[in-house]
Parts: structure tokens; C-alpha cells; sequence
């Protein structure tokens, strides 16, 4: 008899593309945040980690609608080695910028199908990431471990 994935029942499209992108980022060996706030006003669906420190953004995008909806993203490329979106496979890709990364995902995995050219952060924004990164990625674990401190932590 076959369960339910509990996540699949609760979970936005977003998010689950999402997960898919981070199963698939992990085989690559890099490890994935979602929903991490590299700067006032702006808040990234995964940032992923490279085994090496390259910082890479990953923008979820579930439909049409949402992706010409979005004016922020170009903010976010500021942020990043690299930027990709993540859709599924029935999204119009054409409506995405070439010079993005693509990834092909759903809640079970992904493809990277077009990586963008790499625009390397400076070293003081790299570190601001990468602070960024552990401290919420400790912050959430702890919660996790010890949720009696999350609301103690202002995400």
C-alpha cells in the first residue's frame, strides 16, 4: 500500500518545485536554504551552496502568471554566482531570459537543462552570503531541534 507524501498534500507549487531542485542540487553536492532573505525586501526560493562556495539563486516559478508577476527577480542576480529558474515542464520556457540558468524540475527531482554564465560575487558580498547562509540554515535547525526558540528568531 502506497502512503502519501505529507508534503505533497500542504505544499504550494512553488515549494514543490522547490524541493526538487534541492533534491537535485544535493547530488551536485550542494546544499539548498529555501526561502532565504539576502537582503531587505528581497527573499530567494533556494540558495544553494556550492562545494567550492559559489552561491547560487534559484527562482521557483509555477506558472505564466507567476513569472510575469515578478519584478523583483532581476534584484536578486546581485546576490548570486549564478541564477537559474526552476519551472515545470509544461511552463512556456520561451518566456524566460536566455541568459538565465533553466532548470527543469518537480517535487521529486530536476534537470539542469541551460546554466548561465558566471558573474562572481566580490569577496565581501560573497561573505555576507555565506553568513547569511550558516545563520539561517542554524537558526532553523535549532528551531527544529528546540521549537519553544522559533519565535525567538526574526527570519
Amino acid at each position: 500500500m502506497e502512503t502519501q507524501d505529507p508534503f505533497l498534500t500542504t505544499a504550494q507549487p512553488g515549494q514543490m518545485l522547490a524541493r526538487g531542485v534541492c533534491r537535485h542540487l544535493r547530488s551536485h553536492d550542494y546544499v539548498c536554504v529555501e526561502e532565504l532573505v539576502p537582503t531587505r525586501g528581497l527573499r530567494v526560493d533556494v540558495m544553494a551552496l556550492g562545494p567550492k562556495g559559489e552561491v547560487w539563486i534559484v527562482e521557483c516559478k509555477s506558472s505564466r502568471a507567476d513569472f510575469t508577476s515578478d519584478s523583483k527577480w532581476q534584484g536578486y542576480l546581485e546576490w548570486c554566482d549564478r541564477y537559474f529558474f526552476a519551472v515545470d515542464q509544461d511552463f512556456p520556457t520561451e518566456l524566460l531570459p536566455p541568459e538565465t540558468g533553466l532548470i527543469i524540475a518537480d517535487s521529486y527531482g530536476a534537470e539542469i537543462i541551460r546554466f548561465p554564465d558566471e558573474d562572481k560575487l566580490p569577496a565581501a558580498r560573497r561573505k555576507v552570503m555565506h553568513m547569511k547562509f550558516a545563520r539561517t540554515s542554524a537558526q532553523r535547525l535549532q528551531a527544529y531541534r528546540d521549537p519553544g526558540v522559533a519565535g525567538l528568531f526574526a527570519d
